[in-house]
C-alpha cells in the first residue's frame, strides 16, 4: 500500500530564492486560546500571530508565509514547535538597526515587543541551505499529560494536563502502547482526509507516571496524520481504566479502519515538544525523501 504526506500546505524552495533568506524560528506557544496552528479567516492562530508580528518587525506588506514543523489543533501547546520563513535578505540585515546584534537575536527581542504572551519566538537564524521546516524533519515528539487524582488537575498545570476521572493502570497502558510501535497503518487512530494518506512510522509510544503522579504519554513518529495523538492516547486510557483489554489497541490497529470506540481525547493534555533535524549536509535529502512515495512492507 502506498502512502505520502498530504498535500494540504503549499511546498516551498528548499532554501529561500534570488534575494531572500531563509530563516528558522523556534517556538512555543499556549495553545489554550488559539483555533491551532493554521490561519482561519475570523479565528485567533498561533500562524496568524506569529506572520503578522515578522511583518510589523521587517516592515514587509503582505507579510511573507511561514512553513511549519506540524501544524498544531485548536488548544494544543507547542514548547518546541519549528517553522520558516523566507525574506527579502535586506529586511533581514536591517533587523538590528544600530544595536549591532547578530540579526537572529534581534529579531527575538523585537519579536517580544509585538507578539501576545501566549506565544514566544525563543530562537530565530539563518537557516542552513536545504532546510524545510516541514519536509526536512526526522522525527516529531508530542507529550500527553493526564491527572487521575480524585481531587483533579493541579491548578497551575489545568491549561495543559487532562484529568481523567478513573484510576488509571500506567503499566497495561505502556505495554498496550509499544504494541502499537513501527511502520504501520493508523487509518484506525486518524480523522480521514480525502487524498491523505494514513500509513506512518509510529517510532515510540511510551507511558509513565512522574514523581508528582502525572501519567505522562511519550509520543514519537515521522509524521503524524490528523487526530493520531490524540486517538493513541484515547486507546491506551480505555485499557488504563480497564474498559479495554490490553491487547484491544493493537487488535483495532490490525483492521486499519476507523473505529468509533477509539475516543479522540481533548487537546488540553497535548503538548509539541521537539521536532528533530539531520545534519546539515542531509537536508536536501531528506526534504526529497519525506515528500517521495512511501510504501508498507
Amino acid at each position: 500500500m502506498s502512502a505520502s504526506l498530504p498535500a494540504d500546505e503549499p511546498v516551498h524552495p528548499d532554501t529561500g530564492g534570488d534575494g531572500l533568506v531563509r530563516v528558522r524560528l523556534d517556538l512555543g506557544y499556549d495553545g489554550t486560546r488559539f483555533a491551532g496552528w493554521a490561519e482561519q479567516p475570523g479565528l485567533r492562530t498561533v500562524q496568524g500571530e506569529v506572520t503578522a508580528a515578522v511583518g510589523r518587525v521587517l516592515r514587509l506588506d503582505p507579510a511573507p508565509r511561514l512553513t511549519v514543523a506540524g501544524r498544531t489543533d485548536a488548544g494544543v501547546h507547542a514548547s518546541g514547535q519549528v517553522a520558516h520563513v523566507d525574506v527579502p535578505a535586506a529586511a533581514w540585515a536591517a533587523v538590528p538597526g544600530r544595536s549591532g546584534a547578530a540579526p537572529g537575536t534581534a529579531l527575538v527581542r523585537r519579536l517580544a515587543g509585538v507578539l501576545p504572551p501566549d506565544v514566544r519566538v525563543q530562537r530565530a537564524r539563518q537557516a542552513p541551505t536545504g532546510f524545510d521546516a516541514r519536509f526536512g524533519a526526522l522525527r516529531r515528539r508530542y507529550a500527553y499529560r493526564v491527572c487521575d487524582d480524585p481531587a483533579g488537575v493541579p491548578p497551575l498545570r489545568r491549561f495543559d494536563v487532562l484529568h481523567h476521572r478513573r484510576p488509571l493502570d500506567v503499566a497495561a497502558m505502556d505495554l498496550a502502547a509499544r504494541s502499537l510501535v513501527g511502520l504501520r497503518e493508523f487509518a484506525a487512530f486518524c480523522k480521514p482526509r480525502e487524498g491523505a494518506s494514513t500509513v506512518r512510522t509510529l517510532l515510540a509510544y511510551s507511558w509513565r507516571r512522574t514523581d508528582d503522579g502525572l501519567l505522562v504519554a511519550d509520543v514519537r513518529a515521522d509524521a503524524f496524520c490528523h487526530s493520531m495523538v490524540r486517538a493513541l492516547v484515547g486507546a491506551a486510557l480505555a485499557v488504563g481504566d480497564g474498559r479495554r483489554d490490553v491487547d484491544w489497541p493493537r487488535l483495532v490497529q490490525d483492521r486499519a479502519v476507523r473505529d468509533p470506540a477509539v475516543a479522540v481525547v481533548g487537546p488540553r493534555g497535548l503538548t509539541l515538544e521537539e521536532v528533530v533535524y539531520p545534519a546539515d549536509a542531509d537536508l536536501a535529502a531528506r526534504a526529497a525523501q519525506s515528500r517521495a512515495v512511501r510504501t508498507l512492507p
